[in-house]
């Protein structure tokens, strides 16, 4: 995602999608700062697979992500599946939301794959962090943003032929 537009216009794109789809899915209010995580955390990694040689994850508290999931959801308590639907869901409508910002912004179409869940905290092989966006809710639970980019020495011609 980083080869059209600059860091920082990416980064206000993520920023933008990741509160609007919160509010609007989970009814939660995220705000940007400098929240650390706590020790029990999930994540969940997507990749653009075509238009853009990236991925995003969010790796967050799990208590964040389960009333998240409970509000969109209905429910009070929620159980580990409903956590790992919930996030995968959230992810995928995120992702949706990214690849038509950047559509917009580039006129390159993108698709990404399968959401994909993790209990603790997951780093994908072979990607470095680009940018970190760093938010938390009215508890002081946290979640992390991460674009992640091919780690130069891996940047092959694999997943290139599909950029434009």
């Amino acid at each position: 995602m980083n080869s059209a537009l600059t860091k920082e216009k990416l980064a206000q794109i993520l920023d933008q999608a990741l509160q609007d789809v919160t509010e609007r899915t989970a009814g939660v209010r995220l705000h940007q700062g400098e929240q650390p995580l706590g020790e029990d955390l999930c994540t969940v990694h997507i990749t653009f697979d075509k238009g853009f040689s990236t991925s995003l994850t969010l790796c967050a508290d799990t208590s964040l992500l389960a009333r998240m999931a409970g509000n969109s959801f209905h429910e009070e308590t929620v159980t580990a599946e409903d956590l790992e639907e919930f996030s995968k869901e959230y992810l995928n409508v995120l992702c949706g939301k990214v690849a038509g910002a950047m559509f917009q912004a580039t006129q390159v179409s993108a698709h990404f794959g399968t959401p994909t869940f993790y209990h603790g905290r997951y780093e994908p092989e072979g990607q470095e962090a680009q940018f970190v966006l760093t938010y938390a809710d009215e508890h002081s639970k946290g979640a992390h943003l991460i674009h992640h980019v091919a780690c130069p020495q891996e940047d092959s011609a694999a997943g290139k032929e599909d950029l434009g």
